[in-house]
């Protein structure tokens, strides 16, 4: 499994209706994206996947992330060779350790440690009866630490809200080797004010999550920047504008060192499939 090329990150794709799920991995897949990716913020994360695995015939499907937290590494690892066993090798298992406030608020305490938490979960899955393969699996990774167990017991890393320069750092620090996987969020709108209308309130509520604003501190925004929600820290992690736009920092990404890069369209009405967007951005793409 070699990614290349571009992808798409969607939440509707796993929490949205079902039938225009299974109906727009098709389409997603016609269009020549090589990848769907999918979140995992509690439900049948495994469901999911299956339904987009029976949809498509030869795009890799993607968990962006799977969270370790919400399930047990034997039940993983089954599910894997399930899935596996009936729709061959396009399943790649993205883990990661979410976040405090997200798991805490629901059994106080239990987050901690979790560069130990990931590393215990990968070992668990290297013990189970039918390992998941290191070379199917990667890991939701931000700083060095992480970075480096990514490098180590996976296949490479899946950065999510990051910008080209945290690209090229993670490339650093992976080596040479190691897949980069990033997702990078896009607003199609040639309107400063509409992008900022859409997009400003969901990039807030992720500055509020520690993971993230610290990598963005770490990255040279400042303190102000996350809690005023700057223009230069909006810019610099969603991509606004046209379809040049988008494919533009598409290739910062892959200039600075990514071998795929996971779009994720904002709308308005974020429930809604942005499938007019996604083909605008594939018809960017073959372009």
């Amino acid at each position: 499994m070699e990614l290349s090329g571009l992808g798409i990150w969607s939440s509707q794709l796993r929490y949205g209706d079902p039938a225009e799920s299974t109906e727009a991995a098709a389409e997603l897949e016609e269009l020549g994206f090589t990848a769907l990716w999918i979140p995992d913020v509690g439900g049948p994360v495994f469901d999911a996947v299956e339904r987009l695995l029976a949809a498509t015939k030869q795009t890799v499907i993607a968990t962006g992330i799977l969270n370790l937290w919400m399930h047990e590494p034997g039940d993983v690892a089954n599910s894997y060779a399930s899935l596996t066993a009936e729709h061959s090798d396009r399943f790649l298992l993205g883990i990661g350790v979410s976040h405090a406030p997200l798991i805490d608020s629901r059994e106080p305490g239990r987050y901690r440690k979790p560069l130990a938490a990931t590393a215990s979960f990968l070992d668990a899955l290297d013990a189970a009866q039918q390992p998941v393969p290191v070379e199917r699996r990667v890991l939701a990774a931000l700083g060095p630490k992480m970075l480096a167990l990514a490098a180590n017991r996976s296949r490479g890393a899946h950065p999510y809200l990051v910008t080209p320069e945290h690209t090229a750092t993670a490339r650093s620090v992976l080596g040479e080797g190691p897949l980069l996987l990033p997702e990078q969020t896009v607003i199609l709108s040639d309107s400063a004010d509409e992008a900022r209308a859409i997009g400003t309130d969901w990039l807030r509520a992720y500055l509020a999550l520690p993971n993230y604003a610290n990598n963005l501190l770490r990255s040279g925004f400042s303190a102000d920047d996350l809690s005023q929600v700057s223009d230069r820290l909006f810019d610099a992690i969603i991509a606004w504008g046209d379809e040049a736009a988008v494919m533009r920092r598409v290739e910062e990404h892959k200039a600075a060192g990514a071998d795929h890069v996971c779009v994720q369209v904002l709308l308005a009405d974020q429930r809604a499939f942005p499938r007019e967007q996604w083909r605008r951005i594939a018809a960017a793409a073959e372009g």
